[in-house]
């Protein structure tokens, strides 16, 4: 009997570890999606998110819980400074609103900024016969029409050997994205293909915060059933020793795993808040009276949430934010 593969998250969530590797790596992100914008692009001048600005104009537009994602300004090789909207569009089915949230979305900023704004898209969806790059319309002999470059990363499939020894990390993404379309229904081939993904994060001598980011983007899409979940944390912690490489994502997994079982025998509650006790010291200092408090005393569930937040906070708040 197939063993069915843990549920994925909610279309509407699903693009949150994209925007950290993002925001990380712009310049790879351009070059492997958009190359022919990409070197229309002054990198050496830097580029500076506007998320906050975005915010507030989504917000303005008053379009729903379907968020772009990042707006970044650029400088052109030309001299000409640009505002670059970029929308990553990572649902799992089609969406017929699409290119007018885009068409929307690309005034919004137009009217805001009073200068061009270069809509970008990168779908993952699974139907490939759906492609939206424009929208418009005309009355009257009034014409408003807009044409935007589009990736759809099924496309990308005939590029197996460039993906699967990738120097760009959004190599590594897109066959993440591939390879959990191709094992949906085969959770011990989906195991085998997270494991070697992960090996690579490994081979290219990245900085600890982009592989950081990259496995949580690995971690998000390539779901498997608990049973493969463990064999592959025990496949990390050989990797890590493999290439005297110790990164949080794997090591706390692994620690608080092991801190449930020690508290389903000593005590579930007094083991897990130990464990995370523990952990929260390591990554963020020394805890005030009141955080203990709270740690001593909160119900195992709460523990448990607080044990995932944990997985992917930059800080002690988030930690505890509620979810």
């Amino acid at each position: 009997m197939t063993e069915p593969t843990a549920p994925q998250p909610a279309d509407d969530d699903y693009d949150s570890p994209w925007k950290d590797v993002l925001e990380h790596a712009f310049p790879e992100f351009m070059a492997f999606y958009f190359p022919e914008a990409h070197a229309q692009i002054d990198w050496a001048l830097g580029h500076e998110f506007k998320n906050t600005e975005l915010r507030q104009v989504v917000r303005d537009a008053e379009l729903g819980r379907r968020l772009a994602d990042a707006l970044v300004q650029v400088t052109l090789t030309s001299g000409e400074q640009r505002w670059i909207y970029i929308h990553i569009e990572v649902q799992g089915q089609r969406d017929a609103d699409f290119a007018q949230r885009m068409f929307t979305y690309n005034y919004r900023l137009f009217d805001r900024y009073a200068c061009p704004i270069a809509s970008l898209a990168v779908l993952a969806d699974d139907d490939d016969g759906w492609k939206p790059d424009h929208y418009g319309f005309e009355v009257l002999g009034c014409k408003h029409h807009i044409q935007f470059p589009v990736v759809k990363l099924s496309e990308q499939a005939d590029q197996t050997e460039a993906l699967d020894t990738p120097r760009n990390p959004f190599a590594l993404v897109t066959a993440a994205h591939l390879r959990t379309r191709q094992t949906r229904h085969d959770p011990e081939a989906r195991y085998q293909a997270k494991r070697t993904l992960v090996r690579l994060l490994y081979q290219h001598g990245w900085e600890r915060q982009r592989i950081l980011d990259l496995f949580a983007v690995l971690d998000w899409m390539m779901r498997l059933p608990d049973r493969l979940e463990q064999k592959l944390w025990q496949d990390i912690a050989a990797i890590e020793g493999e290439s005297k490489m110790r990164y949080v994502t794997s090591v706390e997994r692994l620690a608080i795993q092991r801190g449930v079982q020690q508290g389903e025998q000593r005590g579930a509650q007094k083991g897990e808040a130990a464990v995370i006790q523990r952990l929260l010291t390591k990554r963020f200092g020394t805890l005030n009276a009141e955080t203990l408090t709270r740690l001593q005393t909160a119900p195992c569930e709460q523990l448990e949430s607080w044990a995932e937040n944990l997985l992917d906070a930059a800080t002690l708040d988030e930690v505890f934010k509620e979810n």
